[in-house]
């Protein structure tokens, strides 16, 4: 019998980050359990840095999606969830986005949560989607690295810093559970937790946990 797949779609053309988004879902794979395989989305930016960039890929991964007859269900690896909504028009199985799930994760942790973002100009837009999502008011403050795509996954000095904002969030602005805001993030997050003492949510992690559970219940 055929395992179900879940398809990870990194939509950033940049081959480390999906590399690290498939090393940190190495614990979600089990021998009876569904397939879980990560792509690169070669057609789009090095980094989702912009809105621009993330209308840009929104097509693209529409195209990916309807032309997948084999995966049960989808998962949008970036933090700014582009073309969620599009992808989900043109089929019929679930597909998921990244921040939506971390965000639904973290409020299951705390009362108030964090976000650790790459970059400032990302902020206005995760704001966005948090108001359309209705929680806007759970969120006790989000922060940059001030890094790009590329350098936070290169993980040199990424994760001091990811310390330095995540410390700021608990101390400052009060949240009770962190949510890193970038797909490359991924491989920090014991390290981040460890040290603030706080859970720390990888949001791919958390989206294709919930993938796992909604094709669990479709078979």
């Amino acid at each position: 019998m055929t395992r179900p797949r879940i398809l990870v779609v990194n939509p950033n053309s940049n081959a480390a980050v999906t590399r690290g988004i498939d090393e940190v879902l190495a614990p979600l794979r089990f021998a009876e359990g569904p397939e879980i395989a990560c792509r690169t989305l070669v057609e789009g930016p090095f980094g989702i840095e912009s809105q621009a960039d993330v209308d840009g890929v929104a097509m693209p991964l529409r195209r990916l999606v309807e032309g997948d007859n084999e995966s049960a269900a989808f998962v949008i690896a970036c933090y700014s969830d582009p073309g969620l909504h599009v992808c989900r028009e043109g089929t019929a199985r679930p597909v998921f986005g990244i921040a939506e799930c971390g965000v639904l994760s973290a409020l299951s942790r705390a009362d108030r949560f964090g976000v650790i973002a790459i970059a400032a100009r990302s902020i206005p837009r995760h704001l966005r989607q948090l108001r359309q999502m209705g929680v806007a008011e759970r969120l006790a403050g989000e922060r940059p690295l001030g890094m790009s795509v590329a350098e936070s996954a290169s993980g040199e000095g990424t994760l001091a810093r990811m310390v330095e904002v995540g410390r700021a969030l608990r101390d400052q602005d009060g949240a009770g559970v962190i949510v890193m805001g970038c797909a490359g993030m991924a491989r920090h997050r014991r390290g981040l937790e460890d040290a603030l003492g706080l859970p720390v949510i990888d949001p791919t992690h958390a989206a294709v946990t919930a993938a796992l559970g909604a094709v669990a219940l479709s078979s």
